[in-house]
C-alpha cells in the first residue's frame, strides 16, 4: 500500500488543518474550508487563520461532520478576492492551467491531491507510441484529468452529470489551448453500459465517483451499491495491450483495499498500485484525501 502526495504543486499549499477545517493556499488566495477528517487541533490559532485567509466557507453546525457534497453553509469573504482566478500545475512537459472559483458547495474547481494521477496519466500516454489513444474520464468534474490526457495526445471522452461542471471543463480546455474533447452530459453508469453494448473500446479509463449523486434524469448513484457493477462493465471497455485504469475514491469508511478487491475481481493487473492520497503540511499533520487503485498494461 502506497501513501502519495502531489509534490509537483507550486500554486497549492496546505498551510494547516484541524478542528474540522483546513487552511489552504490556491495561487495568491488563502481559503478556509470544511474538512471532516481533520479531527485534531489546529496548529495555528483561529485568529491567525482568519488573519491569513481571503475567504471562509463554513458549514451549518448540524452539517459539520457529514461526509457528503450536500453541504449547507456559505462563503464569507474576509479580504478582496476575485470571482475566479487561475492556478498552474507543472510536471515534466505538462503545464496545466486551471480556473478556480468559490462554489456553493465549498469546492473551488480542483482536488489538489489528484496531481499524482495527472502525472500518471501524462507519463503513461506520453510513453506510448500510439496515435490518439482513446481515453474515457467518468465523473470528470471540471476536467483537469481530461485536459492532461488531451495534452498528452489522447482522444478524450469526458462524462459528467453536471452542466455547470461541463461548462467549467470547457473553459479549462480553452485556457490550455486544447480542442476536440468530447463532452457527454449523462449518468456515468448509463453511459458505460451503452458503450459496452456498442462494443466501443478505450486505452484509458479514469473514474472518480462520489459517495452519492444524481444523474441528469434523476438516476441515483450510491458508491457502496454500484461501484462493483460500474467496474465490471468498464472491464468490457478497456482495450487489450497498452492501456491503463484509475479508480479514485473519497468515501470515508472505505479503505484502499476495498477498491483493490473490486478492481481485481474484474481485471488481472500484474502489479496494481493502491493506497491513499494525502496533502502534506509544514506542521507534519498530513491530511488524508481518499484512496486510489491504478494499473497499466504494456
Amino acid at each position: 500500500m502506497k501513501l502519495l502526495y502531489p509534490s509537483s504543486w507550486e500554486d497549492y499549499e496546505l498551510i494547516d488543518s484541524g478542528d474540522g477545517e483546513k487552511l489552504e493556499r490556491f495561487g495568491k488566495y488563502i481559503l478556509i474550508r470544511p474538512e471532516p477528517q481533520a479531527i485534531w487541533e489546529r496548529s495555528k490559532d483561529q485568529l491567525e487563520w482568519k488573519r491569513l485567509a481571503h475567504a471562509h466557507f463554513s458549514r451549518e453546525q448540524s452539517d459539520k461532520f457529514r461526509f457528503t457534497d450536500e453541504v449547507k453553509g456559505g462563503w464569507k469573504k474576509l479580504k478582496e478576492i476575485p470571482e475566479s482566478w487561475q492556478v498552474n500545475y507543472q510536471h515534466n512537459k505538462l503545464n496545466l492551467i486551471l480556473r478556480l472559483a468559490l462554489t456553493g458547495f465549498g469546492h473551488v474547481g480542483v482536488f489538489p491531491e489528484q496531481g499524482e494521477n495527472w502525472n500518471f496519466i501524462f507519463d503513461t500516454i506520453s510513453g506510448w507510441n500510439l496515435s490518439k489513444p482513446k481515453v474515457l474520464n467518468l465523473f470528470a468534474y471540471t476536467g483537469a484529468a481530461s485536459i492532461v490526457a488531451r495534452t498528452a495526445g489522447a482522444e478524450v471522452t469526458h462524462v459528467d452529470a453536471s452542466r455547470p461542471g461541463l461548462n467549467w471543463a470547457n473553459q479549462n480546455m480553452q485556457l490550455n489551448q486544447q480542442t476536440d474533447i468530447r463532452w457527454v452530459y449523462e449518468d456515468a453508469f448509463k453511459f458505460v453500459k451503452r458503450e459496452a453494448k456498442r462494443g466501443n473500446k478505450y486505452r484509458g479509463i479514469i473514474m472518480d465517483p462520489p459517495p452519492y449523486g444524481r444523474g441528469p434524469d434523476g438516476e441515483k448513484w450510491t458508491l457502496h451499491e454500484q461501484l462493483n457493477g460500474l467496474v465490471k462493465v468498464s472491464r468490457q471497455l478497456l482495450e487489450e495491450g497498452q492501456s491503463f485504469f484509475i479508480l479514485s475514491m473519497y468515501a470515508v469508511g472505505l479503505s484502499a483495499t476495498v477498491g483493490l478487491n473490486v478492481v481485481k475481481t474484474h481485471f488481472t493487473p500484474n502489479d496494481p498500485e493502491f493506497g491513499e492520497f494525502y496533502l502534506r503540511s509544514k506542521q507534519e499533520r498530513n491530511l488524508p484525501m481518499g484512496t486510489f487503485v491504478r494499473f497499466k498494461f504494456s
